[in-house]
């Protein structure tokens, strides 16, 4: 595998560990306006990924159907979003600022149930980085190096405040340090383990490439709009989480236009 691709794999990976390791540096609770604007950012990133990265190259790539060029992109997308709303409802976890788990009883922690809520908004990221690099190998789909590293750097960035979110309320709650970075780097391992295993299946992925294009478009969105909005609008009103929110798209939107 080219050390290119190891890299744009392992990059969004490496976004969660550095934030995680923010818990090393700061003490005490995260403010709740620094948790806002990190969340907001983090679903302007993902909802500008979905958009220029994975939904406008699904449709691209579907050229030659003519009027119904949208028909694998408006599949793909709604697959994504009913298979996280299933895994939503499958699995056991707990988003920051809430007391009340989702998903099935438990008997599981507070902290592995964190850790289960960030991994589920990393499934899609890392179905999506996957994706984009078994078309990149392959060269099927029109996606360029550059561009699979715009996706790539764009997760990256919108991963450090979570693995951030994840780490330094856990300390804050009485969880060692230690621990508590060990939970915020684990909660990344699920995106280069998904983007290895689609990479795996590179044949069986390209034929089907616009619709998974665009599933993994539906899965972050879903996230975005189900989790990361209203937790970036909690508490009293304040504009930062949206304006925060704005910051992520255009940056990521610049990223994947200058770049791709």
């Amino acid at each position: 595998m080219p050390i290119a691709v190891v890299y744009g794999l392992l990059l969004p990976f490496l976004g969660t560990a550095l934030g995680a390791g923010c818990v090393l540096f700061l003490r005490g609770d995260m403010p709740i306006l620094l948790r806002r604007g990190l969340t907001g950012f983090a679903a302007g990133v993902m909802m500008a990924a979905s958009i220029w990265s994975l939904l406008v190259p699904a449709i691209d790539e579907c050229e030659h159907l003519g009027r119904w060029a949208f028909l694998p992109a408006f599949m793909g997308f709604w697959a994504g979003i009913l298979f996280l709303l299933l895994l939503d409802q499958a699995i056991p976890h707990l988003h920051m600022g809430s007391d009340r788990p989702e998903g099935p009883r438990s008997s599981l922690g507070r902290s592995a149930m964190l850790v289960l809520a960030v991994i589920l908004h990393n499934i899609p990221e890392g179905i999506a980085v996957g994706v984009i690099y078994a078309g990149l190998l392959t060269e099927t789909g029109g996606i360029t190096a550059i561009g699979a590293l715009a996706l790539s750097l764009g997760i990256a960035i919108q991963n450090f405040p979570e693995g951030a979110i994840v780490s330094m309320p856990l300390a804050s709650e009485g969880v060692g340090r230690g621990r508590a970075l060990c939970w915020g780097i684990l909660s990344g391992v699920v995106e280069p383990v998904g983007a290895l295993a689609a990479i795996g299946l590179a044949e069986l992925v390209l034929p089907a490439l616009p619709y998974l294009l665009s599933f993994a478009a539906g899965a972050m969105v879903y996230v975005v709009v189900e989790e990361l909005i209203p937790e970036s609008a909690q508490g009293a009103h304040w504009n930062l989480g949206t304006l925060c929110f704005a910051a992520g798209f255009t940056i990521m939107m610049a990223l994947d236009v200058a770049l791709g």
